[in-house]
Order: C-alpha cells, then sequence, then structure tokens
C-alpha cells in the first residue's frame, strides 16, 4: 500500500521521547485513559485485556474479557467505561472497576465502536467508525441513543478496512472528530442544550487517529499509518513532534498526564514498515504543557 505523501512538507520540532514500556511484538494497543495517580489503562485491542502501566512501569492485566476491545475512558473514579465486541461480535459497553468487567448493555445497530469522550458528567459520545456516526451513552441511565450520523463521519469507500470516525474530543462549544478514511479533521458546533449541529471541515488531508488538546487549544495526533505525532497549533499549522524514530510506529493514542503526551502504539500491524512489525510500546513525550480537561463545566 502507497500513502499519499501528506506530511512530507511538514516541518518537525521533535519533543523529548522516553519508552516506558515495551510489548511483544503484534500487540495492537488501541486507547488509553490516566488516572491523576499517573496509572494508565490502556486497552489490548485483539485480545480484550485491559492493562495497566503504573508509575514504576510495571505493567499488569487490570482486567479480561472475551472480545475485542476499543475505546476507554474514566467515568468515574475507579470506574472505565470501554467499548468493543463482545464474544459474538456484537458491539458493547461495560464498566470496568477493580478488575471486574460489567457488562451493560449491546448495540446491535452500530458497526465499530471506537473512541469515547465525556459530553457531560454522565453522557459520553462514542464514535462508530463504520457506521460513520456518533452514540451517546448515559452512564446514569444506561441508555444509549444515536447523536449524530453523517456523510462527514463515514468512510467515503465502504471497502476500505480505513476507520472514518475514529477520535473525537470536546473542546469548549465544539466537539473535533477525526474521519481517519477521509483524511478529516471535522468541528461540530454544539448549541446551549449542548446538541449537535451541522458538521464542518477543519482541516483536509490530514491523517489523525485519536489526539489529545493541550490547555491552549493545540491538538496532538497520533497519524498511526503514518507513524508520527503531529501539533495542530490554534492557527491550523501542522508541526511533526515525534516520528518513527522515537518508537511512535504505527501510533493509535495519545493523553496527557501533566506535562507530558503519553503515545502508545501497535509496531505498525496495520502497515508494517519496511523493516517489520515492531514492539508496541508506550512512548513519553516530554510536551511541557498541561492538557485540556476531557470535561467542561455548562
Amino acid at each position: 500500500m502507497t500513502l499519499p505523501p501528506i506530511y512530507i512538507n511538514t516541518p518537525a520540532d521533535l519533543l523529548p521521547a522516553e519508552s516506558v514500556a515495551t510489548f511483544p511484538v503484534n500487540t495492537f494497543l488501541e486507547n488509553l485513559a490516566i488516572a491523576p495517580s499517573g496509572d494508565i489503562y490502556i486497552t489490548n485491542h485483539e485480545i480484550g485485556e485491559v492493562v495497566k502501566l503504573a508509575p514504576d512501569n510495571s505493567l499488569t492485566v487490570y482486567a479480561k474479557l472475551s472480545g475485542k476491545v476499543s475505546g476507554i475512558a474514566w467515568v468515574a473514579p475507579n470506574r472505565l467505561l470501554i467499548n468493543g465486541w463482545n464474544n459474538s461480535g456484537v458491539p458493547f459497553v461495560a464498566i470496568v472497576s477493580n478488575g471486574e468487567v460489567e457488562f451493560l448493555l449491546t448495540l446491535p445497530d452500530a458497526i465499530f465502536l471506537n473512541g469515547i469522550t465525556p459530553l457531560t458528567a454522565h453522557r459520553y459520545l462514542m464514535a462508530d467508525s463504520y457506521r460513520g456516526a456518533i452514540w451517546a451513552f448515559d452512564v446514569a441511565t444506561k441508555t444509549v441513543e444515536l447523536w449524530l450520523e453523517h456523510p462527514l463521519l463515514a468512510r467515503s469507500d465502504q471497502t476500505s478496512a480505513f476507520p472514518a470516525a475514529n477520535g473525537l474530543k470536546r473542546f469548549g462549544q465544539t466537539l473535533y472528530v477525526s474521519n481517519t478514511q477521509q483524511m478529516l479533521l471535522l468541528q461540530i458546533p454544539l448549541d446551549e442544550a449542548l446538541n449537535p449541529q451541522e458538521p464542518k471541515i477543519l482541516i483536509q488531508g490530514t491523517n489523525i487517529d485519536d489526539f489529545a488538546f493541550d490547555h491552549q487549544g493545540n491538538l496532538y495526533g497520533a497519524t498511526h499509518v503514518y507513524n508520527s505525532v503531529i501539533r495542530i497549533d490554534c492557527n491550523g499549522n501542522t508541526t511533526i513532534v515525534a516520528q518513527a524514530d522515537q518508537g511512535v510506529t504505527g501510533c493509535t493514542a495519545v493523553a496527557f498526564s501533566g506535562t507530558d503526551l503519553y503515545v502508545i502504539n501497535n509496531g505498525g500491524m496495520f502497515l508494517p514498515p519496511a523493516t517489520g512489525i515492531e514492539p508496541a510500546q508506550v512512548v513519553r513525550l516530554a510536551a511541557g504543557v498541561s492538557g485540556a480537561s476531557l470535561l467542561f463545566e455548562d
């Protein structure tokens, strides 16, 4: 597969990087959520595990389920919301607490649940990468509704294996969504009741999987098959801040802890580099700026 050279003229300003954990080759780390204690909880997609990486860099399997696990987000201290497919291939949402998995419900009308982010303290948005939609899950009532379905959230080629709507984060009164297959970064304005308005394209020709904001509004995105982490500043300018030599080959997601940005990857499983698939890693980038809150007061 030949990729379009969308970042060939993008300037680089690499951040100091340190690998803090390594996994065997063919480990697909998909998403992460970081606790105030510094513990990092990571979804190991293909084998249905949630892995805990402690601040002393020790790794343990925190929870395991039959199926695959994708998105992960905090809903309360010691309670993580996850999604994926159960062992029958049906999309689900579940709570993980104290290492135990509590399945809440299945979504037979969903196809590929992916990134999760809070809209409010109890409503969580989930990207559906193959349906081209966003679902809203209420952790208080344990109910789900189709929040938005739109061509800009979908694949332009239904045969493509690349996900469409993928990462999503709220920043102020706007939801930002990456459509990886269409190489778009989208903005979805929110009205006063936090209902979605018409999506619009913010940036074209960028390949973002999951992403995070710093408190200044700069976006840091994992480019997955482009083996780099980019920063898009508030004026829309893109800079490469990490690349394959720093251990981010096949990077899938990023998250802030303090002024550090943590990056997880799959070593290039989706599109192996010429030298072969690498061990998956967790890489810490010294961003030097704190991350934005995932939850905004309304």
